[in-house]
């Protein structure tokens, strides 16, 4: 039985991943993410869904078509779709088909189902040497959480991300985005291009192993550097930079606009255009972590200059001085 809901899936035989065969049993995000970028380069990718579907079908509404949501076509647009019951032996022979024919495998089960099925990743490196194997899972497979389930926003909890995000006097935030799912995908996908550029060497496959805890941690820089160099306890900072300044949200006179200084040159030219060029002077703001120092000061002398501005008239000045 087949899920119609890549009506719009390219042939594959073009770009750069041409002739590469991927069959992706993963569901939600960062595996469905890592083998539809594989797809759009030109892989031939065989999503292998159980019958009750990939979950993200039913996230919505939008819906695309009655039982695929846009959130899920969004992630699983190139591919083919088939349905297999890999809890059955049926369903176990047909993978075992699937992957005589097979470049790269990405799945995303909890910790020890496929060894369960009869695939243990030593027995998939004996069976098929040249397989490059990518396993995503949320917080890897020993220790004291292997094996524990991992959604996006779980991670941005657990690994520090919402501590980061959100106002200083208000509580953390998830990030508005699945990052954590979206790189971890991304991160795969990178780990599977080497694996695969290795394997031109060698002619053997590797495991690719992502976790999300690995990319959520991955993601605090610059916080955890500076944590590590100085015991800098990261805090909330809104929309400003903890090591960078100016690098925030300004109020200019018809709405919120966003600037960012990255050094001292850009720092005079931006007092240059607001009128106050001697605060490039000022012993509290002449090199960045002065600035960074009296982040409150600084701030506090810029705002009346850029709220005298609108918005597209500061936006053309400051770029025309390579702010």
């Amino acid at each position: 039985m087949d899920f119609a809901s890549t009506e719009e899936r390219e042939e594959p035989g073009h770009g750069a991943l041409a002739g590469l065969k991927v069959l992706d049993l993963s569901r939600v995000l960062a595996g469905p993410y890592c083998a539809q970028m594989l797809a759009d380069h030109g892989a031939d990718v065989t999503k292998v869904e159980p019958p009750a579907g990939d979950e993200t079908r039913g996230w919505g509404p939008p819906f695309v078509a009655p039982g695929t949501s846009a959130y899920y076509q969004n992630l699983n647009r190139a591919k083919k779709n088939i349905v297999v019951d890999l809890s059955l032996p049926a369903g176990r022979e047909i993978l075992d088909t699937l992957l005589r024919d097979t470049d790269v495998l990405v799945e995303n089960f909890k910790a020890g189902t496929l060894a369960k099925w009869g695939y243990p990743n030593e027995e998939l490196r004996r069976r098929f040497p040249a397989l490059v194997h990518c396993r995503v899972t949320g917080f890897g497979t020993d220790g004291p959480l292997g094996g524990q389930p991992g959604y996006d926003a779980v991670l941005q909890a657990y690994g520090g991300l919402m501590s980061v995000n959100g106002e200083p006097d208000g509580p953390p935030l998830r990030v508005g985005v699945p990052v954590v799912d979206q790189v971890t995908g991304i991160l795969a996908f990178s780990g599977i291009l080497l694996a695969l550029h290795e394997r031109h060497r060698s002619g053997l496959g590797q495991l690719v192993d992502c976790t999300l805890l690995d990319t959520a941690v991955s993601l605090l820089h610059p916080h955890s550097a500076s944590w590590l160099a100085g015991g800098a306890v990261p805090r909330r900072t809104g929309s400003a930079h903890p090591t960078i300044a100016p690098y925030d949200s300004f109020t200019a006179a018809d709405g919120p606009v966003f600037i960012a200084v990255g050094n001292d040159r850009q720092f005079a030219a931006l007092t240059d255009v607001l009128g106050v060029p001697g605060l490039a002077d000022d012993p509290r703001f002449r090199t960045n972590p002065d600035r960074v120092r009296h982040q409150g000061e600084l701030r506090a002398a810029l705002e009346e200059p850029v709220a005298a501005h609108p918005r597209a008239e500061l936006a053309a000045l400051l770029t025309a001085r390579g702010v």
